[in-house]
């Protein structure tokens, strides 16, 4: 992967939500995965011309060649705390590795350094109803 897919993953995993619990990081494997609840933004125009409420749908992001797990104002393994991803970008380094930056609503951030850059998105159940039947907004 590189950056301009990096940002189509971005775009697709901004409002996805999950407990902190919901994350794992592999060290033998060097594979960090999040079990995301995804809006699916795709889907907007299909939900707006068909009235029906817009949709989430189970992902799992994977992040591959993880050699190193940081995060600030994130408790992992705690199933109470909901995160919301904002952005997720890469910072590059002169050797061709760099960091994974998740984003996070309420200044909470996941930083995972990298050998070199591999990102997943799945999709792994069939998408559902919002609960909140609303489209995520953000406000200038």
């Amino acid at each position: 992967m590189d950056d301009e897919d990096l940002q189509v993953l971005s775009a697709l995993c901004q409002d996805a939500v999950f407990p902190a619990s919901e994350m794992q990081w592999q060290r033998s494997k060097q594979r960090f995965g999040i079990l995301l609840n995804r809006f699916r933004w795709e889907d907007i125009p299909v939900a707006q011309r068909r009235d029906r409420r817009p949709e989430r749908v189970q992902s799992v992001l994977a992040v591959e060649n993880v050699v190193r797990v940081a995060s600030q104002g994130v408790t992992p393994g705690d199933a109470d705390t909901i995160l919301s991803v904002l952005s997720v970008t890469f910072e590059e380094d002169a050797a061709g590795g760099g960091a994974v930056l998740l984003m996070l609503a309420g200044d909470g951030a996941i930083r995972l350094q990298v050998e070199d850059l591999e990102v997943a998105l799945r999709d792994v159940t069939k998408p559902y109803a919002a609960v909140s039947g609303k489209v995520p907004d953000h406000p200038a």
